[in-house]
């Protein structure tokens, strides 16, 4: 899997299907510190 996704919007709105969405799952049962990212690029 990539680490990185990257979604289009649409009048401010995510442009995903139906049935789609975006879901983070770790399965490292190891203790440590996550981050997540969002870049949101516009005109």
């Amino acid at each position: 899997m990539k680490p990185g996704l990257t979604v289009p919007l649409i009048k401010g709105r995510l442009s995903l299907g139906t049935w789609q969405q975006i879901v983070f799952i770790d399965f490292d049962n190891r203790k440590r510190e996550r981050k997540i990212v969002v870049h949101i690029v516009g005109d």
